[in-house]
């Protein structure tokens, strides 16, 4: 019994050292993530850069997305048209 006792002890110990090593993440950057996408430092997101691994119904939807960000249509994301926010259709 004792031995259970400080078994419990301890692990009440544990967990809040634990915890207080466990930070949330930051979100990276609008900027940070632009520049990761960019995989040919050109400063600008190609399609394939923008879409990334994605597949299916994600590489589907990360299109879309694309074509609505791209205001100049010009087939390419600059930094502005990638921090833009989307409106909500009505």
């Amino acid at each position: 019994m004792r031995s259970l006792f400080a078994l419990i002890v301890a692990c009440g110990l544990a967990v809040p050292a634990l915890a207080a090593d466990d930070k949330p993440k930051e979100k990276p950057s609008p900027e940070e993530t632009f520049k990761r996408l960019d995989k040919n430092g050109d400063g600008k997101l190609s399609l394939e850069e923008f879409k990334g691994k994605r597949q299916g119904e994600k590489a589907t939807k990360a299109e879309e997305t694309f074509k609505k960000k791209d205001k100049d249509s010009d087939g390419f994301l600059t930094l502005d048209e990638y921090k833009a926010k989307l409106g909500k259709a009505k």
